[in-house]
């Protein structure tokens, strides 16, 4: 079975993309996508987080809620809101963030290739959430998630997916955050080919974003075997080279019974520490930035301490773990523990001050991000990636392009 393939996507009709495009299911609470969908009725929040159009105390599990969804996609079907291609295609997806500007692929990746580890994980997932992703696909017939995945170094891929986005776009969406979104239909017969043979050729893929969704669509792939569609899960490849992890930042409610000068003491047995006069955004792996009431400090690990062996160890957020959170602080389990949260760097290092000065938190650590080629090592040591490691942006939208499952 082919790595990918195209399929025949389900779209908003043209002109309605911006009425349609949607952030993702998981980035909002149930309250802020009622906020976000009112006056909306077209908004993909009415499919992706149906309980808005339910009772306020509506369980999001509950049956009912997926039912919802159902009669809703129905709705902007009957209505022409949503409108399938007559044949199979890919999709080329830009998007823009200021000065940023990532372009991939949208295309149905084999959930055989998922289930082989050749698209590759880095995240453990949870039952509960697996059992959300699978109810909503089964509801709806159609993936409408994608899964976000990366490709490496392929200047061919890189040179197709820039011919198949050249031109007017098939659709272009500036969200409320200020995200631009943009599609190109790929009809050409030839191209098409020309994309899946040099995908087909690549060793492996990598999950950057949606390990619940793929992990959702592994199962109801076995649990439709006879389906042909069911078999590929909706994903948008980006290169690795392009895509952009921002800091995924921690903040603690106390400092385990200690002062501020022994808690400063004690990670000076592990950190370099400097006061700073501003605000500290680590410039390189090894540095953090540490937030007292109304003080930075600059905090480099020792570089003894540095396992460079080991591609978990020796990530940035390990090595808060593994010298600080855990033996200073008795933090253990990011999962678990509440006196810790975390702050995802599109935010700015302002709300790490502000969540530290209103009292609610004691101190805060702002991390140097994560980059591509760390979160691949660990996928290809069949690792798994510490809690709360990547945060991505731009987001992909929800609606723009879903997979139907006939």
């Amino acid at each position: 079975m082919p790595l990918i393939k195209p399929f025949r996507g389900l779209r908003p009709a043209p002109g309605r993309a911006g009425d349609v495009a949607a952030p993702p299911y998981d980035v909002l609470s149930t309250a802020e996508a009622r906020v976000r969908a009112n006056g909306k009725p077209w908004s993909f929040l009415h499919i992706s987080k149906p309980e808005i159009d339910l009772p306020a105390n509506t369980d999001p599990y509950a049956p009912e809620v997926y039912a919802k969804a159902a009669s809703n996609l129905k709705a902007m079907l009957d209505q022409g809101i949503l409108q399938r291609d007559d044949k199979d295609c890919y999709y080329a997806y830009r998007l823009t963030m200021g000065s940023h500007v990532q372009t991939g692929l949208v295309a149905a990746a084999a959930v055989a290739d998922y289930d082989s580890n050749r698209i590759r994980k880095h995240e453990l997932t949870r039952p509960d959430k697996e059992d959300d992703r699978v109810r909503q696909i089964e509801a709806l017939g159609a993936q409408t998630g994608p899964v976000l995945l990366a490709y490496p170094n392929s200047h061919a891929a890189d040179a197709l997916i820039a011919t198949a986005s050249g031109g007017q776009p098939d659709a272009d969406a500036i969200a409320a955050d200020g995200i631009r979104h943009q599609i190109w239909v790929v009809r050409d017969t030839a191209l098409i080919g020309q994309i899946s043979r040099i995908f087909d050729a690549m060793p492996t893929l990598y999950i950057a974003d949606g390990h619940h969704r793929s992990a959702a669509a592994s199962r109801v792939a076995a649990a439709r075997r006879g389906n042909a569609a069911a078999q590929h899960f909706l994903a948008v490849i980006f290169p690795h080279h392009e895509m952009k992890i921002m800091d995924y930042n921690r903040v603690v409610k106390d400092l385990n019974g200690m002062s501020e000068t022994d808690f400063l003491a004690r990670s000076s047995e592990r950190f370099a520490i400097e006061p700073s006069a501003s605000a500290v955004h680590p410039a390189q792996p090894g540095v953090f930035g540490l937030y007292l009431p109304g003080r930075w400090f600059t905090l480099t690990v020792k570089p003894e301490l540095i396992p460079h062996a080991d591609p978990v160890a020796r990530l940035d957020v390990s090595l808060l773990s593994d010298n600080l959170l855990g033996p200073v602080l008795n933090i253990t389990d990011l999962r678990r523990d509440k006196r810790i949260d975390f702050v995802g760097g599109i935010r700015g290092l302002r709300e790490l001050e502000q969540r530290v000065d209103s009292g609610e938190m004691a101190a805060a650590f702002a991390l140097h991000p994560t980059r591509m080629t760390e979160l691949m090592a660990v996928a290809d040591a069949g690792e798994i990636m510490p809690p709360k490691s990547t945060w991505f942006e731009p987001k992909l939208a929800d609606g723009l392009v879903s997979h139907v499952l006939d």
